[in-house]
């Protein structure tokens, strides 16, 4: 396994998803050297089975009790299936608790090369200027320590290499960036879009899915194959495997370490530096140590959280970088489970069997307490909606035998959307320590401690009816409610555990993401939002990475790291 006491890399960095495959590719493509840690073994294609049908699995693609023998929490997702399941955590090897009375879902736990990249959504939309600045709208919470201003040049180094496909609206609450042509919307959707637009004046726009419509970088366009969440062989969608981490591997300046479980932080007490990492290996059980004069935390918001807090020591007694005494708190996520489908009779419905299987739908922008509009009286900030529509077969004909099955062949036009909303920080929702329990590697666990507030309740209320709205107002029929009880942390857009802020007393980072109490160590996943805006959260996350090694390398050039 690639690593040495007597080497001292220039960085390392754990985690090689989005963050951690951006932090690689721009430290070592500018010649330093780096190390990186991955808890699980390289992504290859031969792991991908996009193209297989279910006829072709041993189980059908129906083993799903079969996941959740050793997965029963990761494999309550549909993207944790028959042929992937191993990329994921086992839950009974890796487990966390809850405080009583405190349900809590931590889903999205892989351990392979890419990390989250290769089964994640892939919806890439900025942040605009009032989620910066959010605080100083409404009163409540703080604000970043950046603005829009500071982060566009980044969104768009991310969005050239990455390759967004949308369609520039001119709307503030979801900023135009980087875009190639945006996939075609069906006759559905583009009716609900122009109704929407036309009577409600909200904007309803193509996916910003991070999916190739033009070939880019030798990554050929989206075929439409269908199910990205198995991998995909052409590298169309953007898997920092392929993308970022091999980018940095190429330049000889990458060390990569895989199967490697990050525990703690080596300190050197007397300079109060990190010195690097002890992590321990998945194969054969041992602690092996990395050392580097940075180090770069990219393992995943909950995942960092418990290096730092397993990380304490005598000057940091309740978790590295922690003399604020709020790391672990304003844990934040996304509120769903509402929403609404509803059906489109007066378009004409031809429905396939074999796609195309387009892999994006569509998104509707925020329109509640927006700068220019009415403030609602039930709640703060704001949600939007993921969805999409077109032709079906009509599993819910009328009738039997050859009437049922020529209405069925016939088909149906819908649309359906779903609501996301931000969830305020609050000190009260938080993750520490469960000294009692620990993973099959030795590693002290995570204990959860998270519930959704009064403002989280009547947004839901709020979108449920704006949905229905929506559908009626496009021309639906059958309009059906959508209404599920989620438990926190189900929608895995988890943020906000270590956040930014200029006053160390009251974050644990810097606006480059860089400890206030340990310089040399930065945390660039989305552990420092000072909060969650609606919109998902991994565009930002690159972002913000690459801008938090740009800081870094200058630091390094001043002699300050």
């Amino acid at each position: 396994m690639p690593q040495s006491r007597k080497q001292v890399f220039d960085a390392v960095v754990v985690g090689s998803g989005a963050s951690g495959g951006w932090a690689c590719k721009r430290l070592a493509e500018a010649g330093l050297k780096v190390a990186l840690l991955d808890a699980g073994p390289p992504q290859e294609d031969k792991n991908f089975t996009e193209h297989m049908a279910p006829f072709q699995m041993k189980y059908r693609d129906m083993a799903r009790a079969l996941i959740l023998k050793t997965r029963p929490i990761q494999g309550q997702f549909y993207e944790c299936s028959e042929t992937n399941y191993q990329w994921f955590a086992n839950d009974l090897e890796e487990p966390f608790t809850t405080y009583p009375g405190k349900p809590f879902i931590w889903g999205g736990r892989l351990r392979i090369g890419g990390g989250r990249t290769n089964v994640w959504g892939r919806l890439s939309l900025r942040y605009s200027e009032q989620d910066f600045k959010a605080a100083s709208f409404d009163g409540y919470g703080v604000d970043w320590p950046i603005s829009y201003k500071d982060l566009a040049p980044y969104y768009d180094i991310v969005e050239q290499y990455v390759g967004i496909a949308g369609q520039a609206e001119g709307n503030p609450v979801i900023p135009d960036g980087v875009f190639q042509p945006a996939m075609p919307m069906t006759c559905a959707e583009v009716q609900f879009r122009e109704r929407v637009k036309a009577r409600l004046g909200w904007t309803v726009t193509p996916g910003r899915n991070a999916n190739l419509t033009k070939s880019l970088n030798g990554r050929p366009a989206c075929h439409y194959c269908g199910p990205c969440e198995r991998g995909c062989v052409t590298h169309s969608y953007f898997n920092s495997s392929f993308t970022t981490v091999a980018d940095a591997l190429k330049t000889g300046n990458c060390t990569y370490v895989p199967n490697a479980m990050a525990y703690k932080v080596l300190m050197d007490t007397d300079r109060n530096r990190a010195k690097g990492i002890v992590y321990i290996d998945r194969n054969t059980r041992e602690p092996h140590e990395v050392f580097g004069r940075s180090l770069i935390l990219c393992a995943q918001t909950y995942e960092s959280l418990r290096i730092l807090l397993n990380s304490a020591n005598r000057q940091y007694p309740n978790g590295l970088a922690n003399s604020s005494g709020i790391l672990g708190h304003y844990l934040m996520d996304h509120v769903a489970g509402v929403g609404a489908s509803g059906e489109f009779p007066d378009i004409s419905a031809r429905p396939t069997i074999n796609g195309p299987n387009r892999p994006c739908g569509i998104y509707v922008a925020r329109f509640r307490n927006l700068p220019n509009g009415p403030r609602s009286k039930g709640f703060i900030r704001g949600y939007g909606y993921e969805g999409g529509g077109g032709a079906g077969f009509n599993r819910n004909a009328p009738g039997f035998g050859e009437q049922y099955t020529q209405q069925f062949r016939e088909g149906i036009n819908s649309v359906d959307i779903s609501m996301f909303g931000e969830v305020l920080g609050r000190y009260e929702n938080f993750a520490d320590i469960d000294s009692d329990v620990t993973d099959v590697y030795g590693i002290p666990v995570l204990r959860f401690h998270v519930t959704h507030g009064e403002n989280e309740s009547a947004m839901l209320r709020d979108a449920a009816a704006a949905a229905a709205e929506m559908l009626e107002t496009a021309g639906a029929r059958n309009i059906r409610s959508i209404d599920r009880h989620l438990p926190p942390g189900r929608v895995r857009h988890e943020v906000g555990v270590a956040r930014m802020g200029g006053n160390p007393k009251t974050a644990v980072l810097n606006q480059f993401q860089q400890s206030h109490d340990v310089r040399n160590l930065f945390v660039t996943d989305a552990s420092g939002f000072p909060s969650n805006p609606c919109q998902n959260p991994t565009l930002t996350i690159m972002a913000l990475c690459v801008r938090s090694c740009d800081h870094l390398m200058e630091e390094m050039r001043r002699g300050n790291v």
